[in-house]
């Protein structure tokens, strides 16, 4: 993106010096006028909203109507996310900054000796733009003797999704063996509420008896072998509840304030999606003319405005919506400032360079 701004500025200098020169972006004959449709404009356009097309014409004197349809190439930037177990990240050095074992680091070595994968206490997630947007314009040139300056005001509309992450495929691994440890926590605090049943003696609502040892279901089943027994469960309980659940940390919850984790779906990956309005309505000013003098066909002209696109949203596979459903500033590191710099934006600002080619 800064790259691709870059660009955008320099083709805005080169076109500003350009039309420094003594030229004008439209026939300014008033004995002429302008007839509607009485002439067409193909552009080739660049800048912040992608890589576009338009095509152009007058419907006024004063005024001209532009179509056309721009798109963003993809390309990837990756970011780093933090595993943890528990609600609260670890220290990972001592104050003297000696490294320290964790119950991440014990947890991770249960399970590479479990699964045989090794679990990393990073995943690396891959982000990318991929939002494109058919455009409707007008131009309207507010001084009918110079028409290189216009005022423009139209909507850009596309898919609402402008962005998605994803995990890298070399970390499905830890990923998946994650999955695998919060599936035995699921399992051990299910089998370990039934053992209170059974020593309270209440009343199993399925059957409108009294829980019994048979109801409790083990823990982990592997053919014959299973990790079961009220002793057993107790103990593998003690262990599980102190640790917690393994997971990405991504701030505390809106509705109640307690931690969300973030952690991998089925197919043992973690995903999220940037969202905002479909209808993005546009206001911007911009200055053109002739790129060679001398030249009636060939223009150039910058765009500078903002499209409106609305309160962003970053959802995550599973529903998650990190602006809306968290609490602003509990995302710690980058993460958090990926997710504060998508929250600013309201608008997508918009700076564009066009080559107009007039073919009649």
């Amino acid at each position: 993106m800064k790259r691709l701004f870059s660009i955008c500025v320099v083709l805005g200098l080169a076109s500003s010096t350009a039309i420094a020169q003594d030229y004008q972006l439209l026939n300014t004959d008033q004995e002429s006028g302008y007839n509607i449709f009485n002439h067409l404009d193909a552009s080739v356009t660049l800048g912040t909203t992608g890589i576009g097309l338009e095509v152009a014409s007058p419907v006024t004197n004063w005024a001209q109507l532009r179509l056309g349809y721009s798109f963003m190439p993809h390309f990837n930037h990756e970011m780093e996310f933090d595993i943890q177990v528990g609600d609260k990240k670890e220290n990972k050095y001592d104050a003297q900054g000696n490294r320290v074992e964790t119950k991440f680091d014990r947890l991770a070595a249960m399970l590479e000796n479990l699964t045989g994968y090794a679990v990393d206490d990073e995943v690396t997630m891959i982000g990318r733009p991929t939002y494109h947007n058919f455009k409707f314009l007008v131009d309207v040139f507010p001084f009918q003797n110079d028409k290189r300056w216009h005022v423009t005001a139209g909507f850009y509309w596309g898919p609402s999704k402008i962005a998605d992450t994803y995990n890298k495929t070399e970390e499905m691994p830890s990923l998946l063996a994650v999955g695998i440890y919060n599936r035995l926590y699921e399992n051990t605090m299910k089998s370990y509420e039934t053992v209170q049943h059974v020593e309270n003696g209440d009343i199993n609502p399925a059957t409108g008896e009294p829980y019994e040892v048979w109801d409790i279901e083990p823990i982990m089943s592997v053919g014959p072998i299973e990790i079961n027994g009220i002793s057993t469960i107790k103990s593998v309980y003690k262990s599980m509840a102190s640790n917690g659940r393994m997971g990405v940390g991504l701030g505390n919850r809106v509705s109640d304030g307690s931690k969300y984790m973030m952690e991998p779906d089925a197919d043992g990956m973690v995903k999220a999606t940037a969202r905002v309005n479909s209808f993005k309505p546009y206001l911007g000013v911009g200055y053109g003319g002739r790129l060679l003098k001398g030249n009636d066909r060939l223009h150039i002209a910058v765009d500078l405005g903002a499209a409106f696109w609305g309160k962003p949203k970053i959802i995550t596979h599973d529903g998650t919506d990190l602006i809306g459903d968290i609490q602003e500033g509990t995302i710690s590191g980058k993460p958090g400032d990926y997710v504060k710099l998508v929250r600013k934006f309201h608008v997508l600002p918009v700076l564009e360079a066009r080559l107009v080619y007039q073919i009649f």
